[in-house]
């Protein structure tokens, strides 16, 4: 991990501080920024999100999807957890905690946007991250490229339908047009752009498509900083009027992660899938697009909703957790190979 991966919720945690400083003492900038909007969508926010997710979409190679059969067990346990479970748990832990349990420490009008929030963040599996966790985990390659491949493919077509189930569900409105809009700004037009510069930059050689990698890295991670400062610009009120928000929303999402990367990680054991691939299995069953997630909230409830702080606490629990998920599985390695 670089040091930017590697301290996220740092960074996470001092653009926190800065969002809400400046949101309070110059929010002139912010409000001006919040209206410069084209058919609802934000166009500065939608720049920083295509520097976000193009970078991360430009090391999938759809060409491995050839190697799926090689590991069809280990796809079959991801497909399950990502796309016929996590949503659901996380929609279930959301109705549970924040809809019941920390009602009355939350703001009334803001109960269903915070629950739309949790739906977006676990409705998508991660992409760029998932390569670093299954590394540390000393994952099977051919695996996590095959199957971030086709999760990437399958959420084209299933990210809209799962989200606005859910939402319908949790008797929240679908803002259909917008929702549909969100999924051809920031999963149909960034994999095109990012398959065709990848084409060209291969066309060059390798190190070409390396060293492009290289310098947008920085460049990316920039971008979501950027965004999270607008976020919390917007947010700085509210998080001052209740600072607890934010723990409160961390403990469904924190605990969506461990249940899904347990589920996964012990049914690849039952069917006795090799740790070099249960690992990346539960680690990708666990991990969430959140910089997806962030731009489809903003996009369908705007800046100020809580929807969009819900998907940016995501982000700042994200490696923490993870990373002693990635440590449960390493230090488990001889139970799980151990004959029952």
């Amino acid at each position: 991990m670089n040091l930017f991966e590697r301290f996220l919720t740092l960074w996470v945690g001092l653009c926190i501080v800065a969002g809400v400083a400046l949101g309070h003492w110059l929010p002139g900038p912010f409000h001006a920024i919040g209206r410069m909007e084209l058919a609802q969508v934000n166009l500065p926010v939608a720049v920083l999100i295509w520097l976000m997710i193009i970078p991360m979409l430009l090391k999938i190679d759809f060409g491995a999807l050839h190697q799926v059969k090689e590991h069809w067990k280990g796809i079959g346990v991801t497909l399950f957890i990502n796309w016929g479970v996590k949503p659901f748990s996380m929609a279930l832990l959301g109705w549970i905690f924040v809809s019941h349990l920390f009602k009355p420490y939350l703001p009334a009008d803001q109960i269903d946007s915070y629950i739309a929030g949790l739906i977006l963040l676990a409705a998508a599996p991660c992409t760029a991250m998932v390569f670093v966790w299954s590394n540390l985990t000393k994952g099977e390659p051919h695996f996590t490229l095959s199957q971030v491949a086709l999760n990437d493919l399958i959420m084209v077509f299933a990210f809209a339908p799962i989200v606005g189930l859910l939402l319908g569900l949790s008797s929240i409105t679908v803002p259909w047009d917008t929702l549909l809009l969100s999924v051809v700004l920031y999963i149909v037009v960034p994999v095109i752009v990012a398959q065709l510069w990848r084409k060209a930059l291969l066309a060059r050689g390798q190190q070409a498509l390396a060293a492009t990698l290289a310098k947008l890295g920085p460049l990316s991670l920039l971008a979501l900083l950027t965004t999270l400062v607008l976020l919390f610009g917007f947010q700085g009120e509210q998080i001052i009027a209740q600072p607890l928000v934010i723990l409160m929303l961390a403990v469904p999402i924190t605990i969506q992660v461990y249940f899904n990367s347990g589920f996964a990680y012990l049914l690849s054991k039952r069917l006795g899938v090799a740790h070099c691939v249960a690992g990346p299995a539960a680690l990708i069953g666990a991990s969430n697009f959140f910089e997806l997630a962030v731009a489809a909230a903003i996009s369908l409830f705007g800046f100020q909703s809580g929807a969009a702080l819900a998907t940016v606490v995501g982000v700042l629990i994200e490696v923490p957790v993870m990373l002693s998920v990635v440590k449960i599985v390493n230090a488990s390695k001889d139970w799980y190979e151990a004959k029952v």
